[in-house]
């Protein structure tokens, strides 16, 4: 089974879009691709797909009530299922309290139990309800996380329950994992949680063309602590425009979205996308990277046919195992 959280210490590695474009890229192989946004904030998994209309309520139904064994209706209820496909657990603003109400919860049961909070197995939880409660390796092929950046419980159950990492990364400037620290970030975390965790990969995010994001690109696919699959460009009008379509990469150019100027306001329309080919470029890479996490990390057996219904144009068909492009006329 296809298991990992899409984790970056730093801002601005595209982390929220890449879990959207892998868990599509993962349907599209024949996974059935569940997605758990774990993520508080805003602009989150759950705002790119259009769903958790309750996602403000406290009174809804929520992971968080699941998670601390007090749920208010059916796991299965909490699950939506996007245009594209992917089934995502919404985010709800009572992420944002977890810790607190989890240390309610330790306080009441060690109390009750005579145990020590230094024994509550407090990372365990998310585990304990993914795989022996609701049993979802028997619904699923691949379950995905796209957690809370900060280092807390939060993040640390997440990671506990799924045991990779997928790790996407700036190509250069202040605040960024270096090569050292993502080696010492999965070590302190296989510490704090006594299990070991796997780094399926490294995907430098938004590079472009200068010589030192260059330079910082190849000292991550020369090293041989981790693999680095494939590199995204510098494709910040794709990205955000996936925010306009509500869904992945893959729909913004199928459907052809983009933001334009129309009688004085900015507007965003399907239809409207001039298709280039380095989008088209990037949309095979990150179908590789999900390749990737899928066969190589996991030795999943999945379809390596990418075919793309773009709109008024012809069927471009890209098979990874034969790395080449076909441009099919449809009818």
């Amino acid at each position: 089974m296809i298991t990992a959280v899409v984790y970056s210490e730093s801002g601005g590695t595209y982390k929220t879009t890449m879990t959207a474009n892998i868990a599509v890229a993962l349907k599209r192989m024949g996974q059935n691709t569940l997605v758990l946004d774990l993520d508080p904030q805003e602009g989150n998994l759950t705002s790119l797909f259009d769903v958790g209309e309750r996602r403000g309520d406290p009174d809804a139904d929520n992971l968080v009530k699941h998670i601390l064994d007090m749920p208010d209706g059916d796991f299965h209820d909490l699950i939506e299922t996007t245009a594209e496909g992917v089934d995502i657990i919404p985010s709800h603003d009572m992420l944002s309290d977890f810790t607190s109400n989890l240390e309610q919860k330790i306080s009441y049961e060690t109390g009750m139990q005579n145990m020590s909070r230094e024994e509550y197995p407090r990372y365990e939880l998310l585990y304990e309800l993914l795989w022996n409660k609701q049993e979802l390796h028997d619904e699923y092929d691949a379950v995905l996380i796209d957690p809370n950046a900060r280092a807390e419980d939060l993040l640390y159950n997440a990671i506990f329950a799924l045991r990779t990492l997928v790790a996407p990364v700036k190509p250069a400037g202040k605040g960024n994992l270096s090569l050292e620290g993502l080696e010492e970030l999965v070590g302190n975390m296989e510490s704090q949680l006594d299990i070991e965790i796997g780094l399926s990969c490294v995907v430098p995010s938004g590079v472009g063309q200068t010589n030192a994001h260059r330079q910082y690109q190849q000292q991550f696919e020369d090293t041989e602590a981790f693999a680095t699959p494939v590199t995204i460009g510098n494709r910040e009008s794709l990205m955000d425009a996936m925010w306009e379509a509500r869904g992945s990469a893959f729909k913004v150019i199928e459907e052809r979205w983009k933001t334009f100027e129309k009688d004085g306001k900015m507007v965003s329309e399907p239809g409207q996308r001039r298709v280039r080919d380095r989008e088209i470029e990037t949309l095979q890479k990150l179908y590789e990277l999900a390749w990737f996490i899928a066969t190589d990390t996991f030795d999943a057996d999945v379809n390596p046919v990418l075919e793309l219904e773009i709109q008024d144009h012809k069927k471009k068909i890209i098979n990874l195992r034969e790395a080449d492009t076909t441009e099919v006329t449809t009818a």
